[in-house]
């Protein structure tokens, strides 16, 4: 009779299980607030302090909960090696060029299946801060990539990375980050962010190079809808559509190359560790 295979946790079900309960006690905590706005005309819900004090303790639960149920070291969850800085340079140029063509992805979409208007106040409100812009830089690029990465390159990936082939792991994981934003307007973006952060977390299994990588994306989507109106009269943009996905791809796959090179020699000593 053959041995039935160890399961680590998290798998694709207990993954999934773990985000509904994460998305579950965040509503808990959203929605008195919601209704009590509704019924008072309040802001209690985008309440600065509500905001940090609550949204931090139900992701610590999550991390807390998921990282005991896994039953290994910090240091296997979360893990952090050293890594080669230039790598940081062809990611940048890689989410520019996937930024170009996801405009127009998600331009077809929005035809397809327009958003609703709730949906755009909603995503305006995510730019926005009541310290103003830096406000919102704190918690687009440096705290939404630090809770979203620890759960999903972190808490997740080591789970599926044992239990399943790499490549899984990289696609299901980006698959549940894409889902996780609840919306299909931010899916195929949220879809390639999470391929190629599982895809260098494959390379050199470290966790901060996926939060900075991540930070550089909201970074950049940041600064795109705050200066887009300079942002658009540049050359490159008043090009024809079909020459500005030409450059955007060949660009993608140039800093694919290096960013695969900028990554061999780790990639190389984390298997000569397994």
């Amino acid at each position: 009779m053959k041995s039935l295979k160890k399961k680590y946790y998290p798998t694709i079900i207990q993954a999934v299980h773990l985000l509904i309960l994460y998305l579950f006690v965040q509503t808990v905590v959203d929605f008195p607030l919601a209704l009590i706005d509704y019924y008072t005309d309040s802001e209690y819900l985008y309440h600065p302090i509500k905001k940090i004090v609550l949204n931090t303790g139900s992701t610590l639960f999550i991390l807390i909960y998921g990282f005991i149920k896994t039953k290994a070291p910090l240091k296997e969850v979360f893990p952090l090696r050293f890594f080669n800085p230039l790598v940081l340079l062809p990611l940048i140029t890689f989410f520019w060029g996937a930024h170009n063509i996801l405009d127009v992805v998600n331009a077809g979409i929005e035809r397809i299946l327009p958003a609703p208007a709730w949906f755009w106040e909603l995503f305006g409100r995510i730019f926005k801060s009541d310290y103003g812009w830096w406000g919102a830089f704190i918690r687009v690029a440096v705290v939404a990539p630090i809770v979203e990465e620890l759960i999903f390159r972190g808490l997740i990936f080591s789970g599926l990375k044992k239990n399943y082939n790499a490549w899984t792991t990289v696609v299901v994981s980006a698959l549940l980050f894409s889902l996780f934003h609840l919306n299909p307007w931010q899916m195929p973006g949220t879809f390639v962010l999470g391929l190629i952060l599982g895809w260098i977390m494959l390379r050199t299994s470290n966790i901060l190079l996926s939060i900075i990588g991540h930070s550089l994306n909201n970074a950049m989507v940041l600064l795109t809808v705050t200066y887009w109106q300079k942002i658009n009269t540049h050359a490159f943009y008043i090009m024809e559509v079909n020459d500005r996905l030409r450059l955007s791809f060949l660009i993608i796959l140039l800093s694919i190359i290096l960013i695969w090179l900028a990554t061999i020699r780790f990639s190389r000593r984390l298997k000569n560790k397994i």
